[in-house]
């Protein structure tokens, strides 16, 4: 088995969301959060309960723990500098431990905090590990995300999910900009696309996308393809979807367009609200936005062309 390596930063409970936002540009992967400040009231309200147990009880309430978990591919001393340079520029109070851990404790870690999760007013994400759940009259999006990104407990992909579900119109054709897991290309099929195709430049996110293409039965509808966006894809789309990063929305901004449809809507997501009027600034060069969706920090924007 594979070590990973865990990274854990400990940070006064009030900083707790910060410190976990900047964790997930890192890794967008495998990330959770340990918060007790408000222990007894939650567990007073989920579970309708005052007994805790005793080690729960003991655990300080002033402080959080983010734990990051790096593959042993990747750099975890970068990843560590990375961390340290913005917890530093953010004036953020912080503590990092490091150790490792085998592949089977961090997925289980991770997957213990991905429970169903009902995003806008149509879809339920459900996890494939969890069996008990009631789907009401929502569609549900069967996911296993392995090590790829999008879960949709993450607010840039909660948001363009929202995003997603307002604009997409049955026989649309979609399009998956770093497709990921798949998530948003899978979640505009079973909304009525009639098809997508999704591009990433991770052979695991692509893997991961087909997989859940079949897992929710769209694989005929769904083309997933390894590589460069402008040298792998042709033909236009009604609706784009790009959940990446502020960078590489301002240069996908300048050349997204050649694969737009004259009404076509581009959706654009994992911007930082400190970054959003710089991406602003170079999507209106081209495009009208149309609607702006915000949630703790983040950004989702959705444009038509000018």
């Amino acid at each position: 088995m594979n070590d990973w390596t865990e990274i854990k930063i400990i940070v006064d409970s009030k900083y707790l969301d910060a410190a976990g936002d900047i964790a997930q540009m890192t890794v967008p992967y495998g990330i959770y959060i340990e918060d007790y400040s408000m222990l007894e009231q939650e567990v007073r309200e989920i579970a309708h309960i005052d007994l805790i147990d005793e080690e729960l009880l003991q655990k300080d309430r002033s402080k959080g723990i983010v734990h990051v978990y790096i593959s042993p591919e990747e750099n975890p001393q970068e990843a560590i500098s990375f961390l340290r340079e913005r917890y530093s520029a953010e004036n953020i109070p912080h503590e990092i431990e490091c150790d490792t851990c085998i592949e089977e404790d961090w997925l289980n870690n991770w997957k213990k905090y991905f429970n169903p999760i009902p995003i806008g007013e149509k879809l339920l994400i459900r996890p494939t590990w969890r069996d008990n759940f009631d789907s009401g009259d929502r569609i549900v999006l069967n996911l296993d995300p392995g090590l790829a990104f999008g879960t949709g407990t993450h607010e840039t992909t909660r948001l363009v999910l929202q995003a997603i579900e307002k604009h997409v119109k049955p026989n649309d054709q979609f399009l998956d900009i770093g497709c990921g897991s798949g998530i948003l290309a899978v979640a505009g099929l079973l909304l009525g696309c009639k098809h997508a195709v999704g591009v990433d430049i991770d052979e695991m996110a692509v893997k991961t996308a087909s997989e859940n293409a079949q897992l929710n039965g769209v694989s005929d509808k769904f083309e997933v393809i390894c590589g460069n966006l402008a040298d792998k894809i042709s033909g236009k789309f009604d609706v784009i979807a790009a959940n990446i990063v502020a960078d590489a929305i301002i240069s996908l901004s300048e050349d997204v367009d050649q694969f737009m449809k004259k009404d076509s809507v581009y959706i654009m997501s994992g911007i930082i609200d400190t970054r959003c009027e710089e991406v602003e600034t170079a999507v209106t060069k081209k495009f009208n936005i149309i609607e702006k969706y915000e949630e703790n920090g983040w950004v989702c924007l959705a444009a038509i062309l000018k």
